[in-house]
């Protein structure tokens, strides 16, 4: 049988259990994680390990803890399932910490699991560092005598940080109805935990750590977050609770691209200054609220381990992606599902609006209303991706309107002669998937753009 080829995606590497995640291959990079680490002469040698709610997540993080501290390392491995962030503030702010290992595919269907290295800094690893360690893959390492493993709760610190930034005092003054749907992920036990703490009141749902997400997806979106009710916003998060969902009083879900819209505005105006960094994904909606507030943006590819580089080198008001990921300069760099929920709660009550008035007026700011739309084409081969993106490239108009721009950052994004509407055009970074992102503000355009699509990608 042939060894599984090892690459890093946007954010670490999966596979399917048993398949091409397995105890040899997680072995294999955990070697090369130390042999890296190593690398570094740097003298912390304190490794934080976390899992979320998958099948044998913990085997796997007790096994990757365990070979730490056979080549040298003190493993710190959480003693119960635990959210990425926290094992990525742990990651930066842990006694002697040099960085994480988290087990977890995120937001991919239960037969996958993953991992993810976290340098000290607290966000994703960049591509120069996963190349790193690709470098030594399969090389030869010493034992050592001195590494050990300790269970600990990694909690308390965290929370103490978001208690600096989040003002649960607000919160707790003027508090929305909130329903926490746990989707069966690993913010249960923290972010209810951390309501409990400041007696915020809230109801809750599917209220335990399942394997296989509760037959769903573990994806905070419309589809699988069924529980709502009128006058209440449900908050939610994905398995390994670094993306956030959320759904208003009237029962609509409410985009990560309006919600970033959102929280741009109320940030400004409670005199966080900083650039806008966004992935090439996010809604026009965004660029054209930051510039009414005259705030500067910045676009990277997608995955945040690139919003996490420019947060580590710009002052940052916020920081976000399409698919449900945000920080901010004051918190970690690294997304933070917990911490979007909470920021979400906070806006509400001290703005004292209802979520939905506040999309209205977000919309009614920008001066128009976006649609977005995905198709997914399940690639048979690279070279099917890439002779499609040459193809949709080379088209001078698209659905009767004329390409008037281009920007080539992670794919190519098609600009569109009515300044509204445009297409994106990427692989996936963790699926081997074509996708098109179509934006535009009607949705008559954007069925065209569809269609168009369709006739196109034979």
């Amino acid at each position: 049988m042939e060894r599984t080829v090892i690459k890093f995606g946007t954010d670490g590497f999966r596979g399917i259990i048993a398949r091409e995640f397995t105890f040899e291959t997680l072995e294999r990079i955990i070697k090369a994680i130390c042999l890296y680490i190593k690398s570094l002469n740097n003298s912390k040698r304190t490794i934080i390990v976390g899992y979320d709610p998958r099948f044998m997540a913990r085997d796997f993080a007790k096994f990757s803890a365990e070979l730490l501290s056979k080549y040298g390392f003190r493993a710190i491995l959480s003693t119960k399932v635990i959210p990425t962030p926290i094992v990525a503030y742990n990651a930066k702010y842990y006694p002697d910490s040099i960085g994480a290992i988290m087990l977890t595919a995120s937001h991919n269907p239960k037969e996958y699991q993953g991992i993810k290295f976290i340098p000290n800094y607290a966000g994703p690893a960049t591509k120069e560092i996963t190349d790193k360690i690709l470098e030594f893959l399969d090389k030869d390492i010493q034992e050592e005598t001195i590494g050990e493993v300790i269970e600990k709760n990694l909690e308390e610190n965290y929370f103490e940080a978001l208690e600096k930034i989040i003002d649960f005092n607000a919160i707790k003054e003027n508090p929305p109805k909130i329903i926490y749907d746990g989707l069966f992920s690993a913010s249960i036990g923290y972010f209810n935990k951390i309501l409990d703490k400041h007696k915020i009141p809230y109801e809750s749902v599917n209220m335990f750590h399942s394997p296989d997400f509760g037959g769903g997806l573990p994806e905070p979106k419309a589809k699988f977050m069924k529980y709502h009710q009128e006058n209440y916003i449900t908050v939610a998060n994905d398995g390994d609770a670094d993306r956030y969902g959320v759904i208003d009083e009237k029962g609509e879900y409410v985009s990560p691209n309006i919600i970033l819209a959102m929280l741009l505005k109320y940030l400004y105006e409670n005199q966080k200054k900083g650039f806008m960094i966004k992935t090439v994904g996010v809604s026009n909606i965004v660029d054209i609220v930051a510039q009414k507030l005259n705030i500067e943006t910045i676009t990277t590819p997608v995955g945040f381990k690139w919003l996490s580089e420019a947060m580590r080198k710009n002052e940052t008001i916020l920081a976000g992606e399409d698919s449900g990921g945000l920080s901010c300069g004051n918190h970690i760099p690294e997304k933070d599902g917990l911490f979007a929920n909470l920021l979400i709660i906070e806006m509400i009550a001290k703005t004292n609006m209802p979520l939905y008035k506040l999309v209205k007026e977000i919309k009614t700011f920008a001066g128009c209303e976006f649609y977005t739309d995905r198709i997914d084409i399940h690639l048979e081969n690279d070279e099917k991706a890439q002779n499609l993106s040459e193809k949709f490239n080379q088209f001078s108009t698209i659905a009767s309107l004329e390409v008037i721009d281009k920007l080539e950052i992670d794919g190519t994004k098609l600009f569109l002669e009515d300044r509204y509407t445009s297409l994106l055009i990427r692989k996936s970074g963790t699926e081997p998937l074509l996708r098109f992102y179509i934006e535009s503000d009607n949705q008559e355009k954007l069925s065209k753009i569809k269609d168009f699509i369709n006739d196109n990608i034979n």
